[in-house]
Formats: structure tokens, sequence, C-alpha cells
């Protein structure tokens, strides 16, 4: 019903004046640098036409998904998912094309583990004759899987793993079994209430040699399980199943726990076999952390886009210094937002050259260990364990600090950042926690290191053996000095600085480690400053090679790109400064005039900003955001969501306290409130 706040406007200049302004200032083209960035896999013309279909269906509209409760959101969250197959079947997506579907509608699908660990891990790791059978059921989804490896005891530590998997010589078939509480399954996502099949993964035990009634564990392995009836789709009997409850994020999801007692796994259905090359078991883990780092920049460009467009359109004070009676200013030309979102723009884009190097090497490493070739792989499992550590690190707490920078509005439901802020958080926990897992790419540098030690003036066998072996011939000599690198005039000597950085890190790693015999445990902070120095290099590189290789952009474009590398840059630098003094790879005058550079540099990105994150091209229907939307009409939006939308206003509460009604005019108290829970 219309009431008299239909004809109000916001005071001017309002949101589409403004954007309108900002992107005709800028030279950088949009069309130009979107095709750079999303372009070369077909992503851009993919999201358009995926765009179009979703958006005719009444069940993927976004506009009230947030009033719902959580079971009611997880129907919704299960509906879509089953929608969105259907489509890929009536519309012959390929997988491509379903996933862009998936990343529109931005709900986590109960059916996710199915498509990414399950496919995965039996694709990779089974035999052959285990592929041939499961394989046809995976893809048609007439079984749908999930992967039980986490326990409410043990996450990390797989080693440590309670589940028994006991083999019967008598039956013939392996007995799983749980034998305390924290034996259960948990955080195992699309089991709690969806998957009927599970890789679950148990300690095997088996009689020892000779003494039948003795058993001798070999070690966590895999077993494909089949845990729920296929026609009514309860339970099967020794096992207990369901989802965990709420959690921060991932409200579409049925994170389960799972116990079993006694529970009998035919081997002709759920056999194990041992791989033929034990490093194969890095596979599935290695594929989702290098997904999750190629998708990073995503998650980040999201936040950014939000926070850069409102905080380009959000006005607040007059200049200290100018006019008292002049228009309030944009809160984006304040130094102290611009030093917490222009940085996180520039952070985007150097994810991005990342992300795609890490998913190339997976690639090539995964070519040449389908050829019996396996010299690579512990490169490519130490990169994307620090890369998984440093760029979801970036991406999680980017979204927040973006959402911190927006003020007020930033906390409401319109900011578009409650789903994916929560939703992210757990990624610097999952496929490995973010802390642990640096050691990985400790022990290999430190490997690598003593290997350079040991001959120096050997032929290098790839290129960190080489900077290694470079390093410990060339110590103390001029070359390595700071004062003989200019940060602030040579692009060049800044990936050196960050090359030299966490070289010599991984050198003082290895005198503590190998030469003073220092225990793990008590060099667990350093080993983690190294994996994240290492990682930080390998993200300065990459934004330097890519931007040196490119020769289609245009002048304008290509210069604010290399302003958005020097940025992410000295910004690192300058955070990290001490610890580039101590190893001698910046000059302490370089380090001085550091925060002056870094404003320097916000100041000519600024007038670029709109621009720069609208060539991300994230639809609105992506973003579902008030304060972020394309066009800029960021207050109506905001009270359309408040006054139209929001559900809870259509309610007529009751207020006394004395008097058990909740609703005027309904049954509903406190008690028919519990009894419905």
């Amino acid at each position: 019903m219309p009431d008299f706040t239909d004809k109000l406007s916001p005071a001017q200049p309002d949101g589409p004046t403004t954007l309108a302004h900002e992107r005709a200032q800028s030279n950088v083209s949009v069309k130009e640098l979107s095709e750079h960035l999303l372009s070369s896999d077909g992503f851009l013309e993919r999201q358009a036409r995926i765009l179009k279909l979703i958006q005719q269906e009444p069940l993927l509209s976004k506009e009230k998904q947030q009033n719902l409760s959580r079971p009611d959101r997880f129907k919704l969250g299960l509906a879509r998912a089953k929608l969105l197959r259907r489509l890929k079947d009536q519309h012959n997506w390929s997988h491509d094309e379903y996933k862009m579907a998936e990343y529109l509608v931005d709900d986590v699908s109960p059916y996710f583990l199915h498509l990414e660990m399950f496919i995965t891990t039996i694709r990779e790791q089974a035999s052959e004759e285990q592929r041939a059978y499961w394989m046809p059921l995976i893809e048609s989804w007439k079984i749908v899987g999930a992967y039980a490896q986490t326990e409410l005891g043990h996450g990390s530590n797989v080693r440590g793993l309670e589940l028994e998997a006991r083999w019967d010589s008598q039956s013939k078939e392996f007995i799983l079994h749980s034998p305390t509480l924290t034996a259960s399954k948990w955080w195992n996502g699309s089991l709690g209430r969806i998957a009927n099949h599970a890789i679950v993964v148990a300690q095997l035990l088996l009689p020892r040699p000779g003494s039948p009634d003795q058993y001798v564990s070999h070690g966590p392995h895999p077993f494909i399980v089949q845990v729920r009836d296929m026609k009514t789709h309860l339970p099967l009997d020794g096992i207990v199943v369901g989802d965990i409850g709420p959690k921060y994020g991932y409200i579409t999801m049925d994170n389960a726990y799972m116990l079993f007692d006694h529970f009998s796994v035919d081997p002709n259905t759920g056999k194990y076999t041992k791989p033929e090359q034990p490093a194969l078991v890095y596979g599935s883990l290695t594929y989702v952390r290098a997904q999750i780092v190629h998708h990073a920049r995503l998650v980040l460009a999201r936040a950014v886009t939000i926070a850069v467009r409102y905080t380009a359109i959000r006005r607040q004070f007059q200049d200290r210094d100018g006019d008292k009676r002049g228009p309030e200013m944009a809160v984006l030309d304040y130094p102290t937002v611009q030093i917490r979102i222009l940085p996180l723009l520039a952070t985007a884009f150097a994810l991005h050259y990342t992300g795609l190097s890490m998913r190339s090497i997976y690639q090539n490493t995964r070519e040449d260990v389908e050829k019996g070739d396996f010299h690579s792989l512990a490169h490519m499992h130490s990169m994307s364990s620090g890369l998984k550590s440093l760029c979801t690190m970036l991406a999680a707490d980017g979204v927040e600090t973006c959402r911190r920078a927006m003020g007020g509005h930033g906390f409401g439901g319109g900011s578009g950042l409650i789903q994916l802020n929560n939703d992210y958080l757990s990624k610097p926990t999952v496929e490995g926690d973010n802390w642990m897992i640096t050691q990985q790419v400790a022990a290999y540098l430190i490997k690598k290191m003593t290997a350079a030690v040991d001959s120096p003036a050997s032929t290098a066998t790839d290129e960190t053996d080489a900077i290694f072996k470079e390093f410990i011939r060339n110590r103390g000599s001029r070359s390595f000095d700071a004062a003989e690198r200019d940060m602030l005039a040579s692009d060049r000597d800044i990936v050196k600085s960050f090359e030299l950085r966490a070289t010599a890190l991984a050198y003082e790693a290895y005198e503590q480690r190998v030469h003073k015999k220092q225990s793990w445990n008590s060099l667990l902070i350093q080993l983690h400053k190294l994996s994240k120095a290492q990682s930080q290099y390998i993200l300065v590189k990459t934004f330097f090679e890519a931007l040196s290789t490119d020769n289609s952009l245009s002048n304008s474009t290509s210069s604010i790109l290399w302003e958005l590398f020097r940025l992410f840059a000295l910004f690192t630098m300058e955070n990290e400064g001490f610890e580039f003094f101590r190893c001698n790879a910046v000059a302490r005058s370089d380090l001085d005039r550091l925060p002056t550079r870094v404003q320097e540099l916000m100041s000519r990105i600024r007038p670029h900003a709109v621009n720069l994150v609208d060539s991300w091209i994230i639809p609105d229907y992506l973003l579902d955001s008030a304060l972020g939307r394309y066009d800029g009409r960021v207050y109506e939006d905001l009270y359309n969501r408040a006054h139209r939308l929001n559900p809870l206003n259509r309610i007529t509460f009751n207020p006394n306290y004395w008097e058990d009604e909740i609703v005027k005019g309904s049954a509903d108290s406190g008690a028919s409130i519990l009894s419905k829970l």
C-alpha cells in the first residue's frame, strides 16, 4: 500500500549521479580490463548467458532469503540445488556452466562435497575396476556422496583419527567401529542429511600374521561406505548420523556427525585398495586447495566492489581545512578509509594472477603425475599449502575490513556481506588449518636449503634451488646489500627484496633446525613466518611477471595495473618492515619513505577506483547488496528492504509484559513458541 515515503528521494548528489561522475573521471577502460581479467576461459560470456537463465527462476530470487530460519533456508538451498541440476540437464550445461550457476546463486550447495571431494577422491585414488563401477553412479547422481575424514577429536592430525576399520577374516568384511565419542565423524559436509554414501577415513586394523586375535594398525585409509538406505534414506543399522546444527555461515550445508557400531562393509561394495603411488593421496587435497586459491580473488573482489562503490557515494563531514558550507566529503576521500580499502583492491588483482598461476601449475603437475613423473608434486603441495593459508587469510580479513570501513550500514543486511563474510570464515580452517599447514611449506624449504648448502656450485634442479644456491654463494657480497636497491624506483628491485627476505628466513630456519638441532615445536612461529614470506614473494613475483609479459593492454590500463602492483607490494612491505630490514632486504631509508609512497599511490589510484571494481563485472544479482549496487541507488534500496521486504514489519506485537500474548490477535505465547522448536 503506497505511503508518503514512496515519493521521497535521497539528498543530492545522489548515488547514480556520484557513480556517473566517478566513472567519467577515469580513463581506465572497464571493457578492456574485464576482458583481460576474465575472458580467457570464457568466464564473461558464460556468466552473462547463465545469469539470464537463472534470473528467470522465481526459486532463485534472493529478495527475502535473509529472513528465513535455518531449517527453511536449508530446504530452500536443497530445492535450489536440485533445480540447478535439472537446469543442467535441460540446457546440457558443461561442468563450467553448472559451476557458474552455483557461483551466481551463491548458496553452498548441499551437494558440494559430492561434486568436489567425493568424486575427486574416487577418480584419483580408486582402482580402475572401482572407477568403472562408481563413476557412472556419481556423475549421474544416482548416488550422493560425501567425504568423512575429520572427527570430533581430530581434524588436522589425520594420523590421530580414532574410527577403526577392522578386517574380519571369518566374514571377509571390514568392521567399522567408533570406540569413543571423539571418534565421531564431525564437520563432514553433504553428509548430515543428504548423502547416502561417503568416503570414510578410518584406521586400518589387520590381523597380526600368526596371531589372528591381535591386530596391527596400518594407519588411516579411505573406504567407500553406503550410510543410508537407497529407498527410505534412513541411516543403515549400526550408523548414527545427523546434522551438527547452527554454525558461522554455511547455512545451506548439512555438516555431519556420524558414528559406527560394529558396522560391516562388504568388500565387494566397499573395498579398500592401497594406491599404487602413495603420493597420489595428496591429489584430492591439493586440488581443493588450488581451487580455494583461485576462488579467493572473486571473494575479495566482491567485498571491495561493495566497499568502493558505497564509500564513493557515502558523504560525511566537510573538509576541516575547506569551506564549512561546502558539500560533505565522500568517505573514500579520507586517507583513513583509503588505507583500508585501496590496498585490498590491489590485493584482489594480486590474488587473480596468483590464482591463474596456481591453477596452471596444478594442471601441469597432474599431467606429469599421470605420465608417472612425480618430481614436481612436492613443490606443488608446498606451494598450494602456503598460498591457501595466505590467500584465504587475505580474503577473509579483507571482507571484514571492508565491512568495518563502511561504518554502520556495513553491519546491516543490506551490505551484501553477511552471507559472504560468514561463509568465507570457514576457509582459513578447512582443507588444512592456516597455521598448521604452513609447516609443510617450511619443511619443504628447509629441505631445499639443506641441499643448496651441501652443493652450492652444482647445477640447479629448479627455480627455488637456483635462488637458494645464489644466496649461499653470494651472501655478504655487494649485490646482496639493501643499499644497492631502490624500492621506490625499480619494480624489479621490489620483487628481489621479497625474494631475499623469504630466502634469508629459509636459511635462518635451516640453521636453527639442521645446525643447532632445535626442536620443531620450538620453531613453529618462525616457520609460520617463513611460509608467509615465501607466499607473499610468490604473489608479488607472479603479479610482476604477469604485467611484464602482457603487451596487449593499452597504456592507460597497464599504467594503473602497475600502480596496483606497487601499492600491493609496498603496503605489504611496510606492514612487514622490521622483517625486511632485519633480513637486509630493504634499506632503512627506503622503509622510512614507504608511508609517503603508499599514500601517493593511493591518491593516484583513487580516481579510478570505481572503474577498477566495475572491471570484475560482478552482477547485482550476485552482490545482493544495497550498498554496492551498480546504479548507486543505495538509500532507496536500503529503505525498500527495511520498509517493504522485512516480514517483521507486517506483524503487530503485544508489548505488555503482563500479558502472555506475543502477537496481537493470535494465540502465540512464550510456551507456544517453545513447543514449535
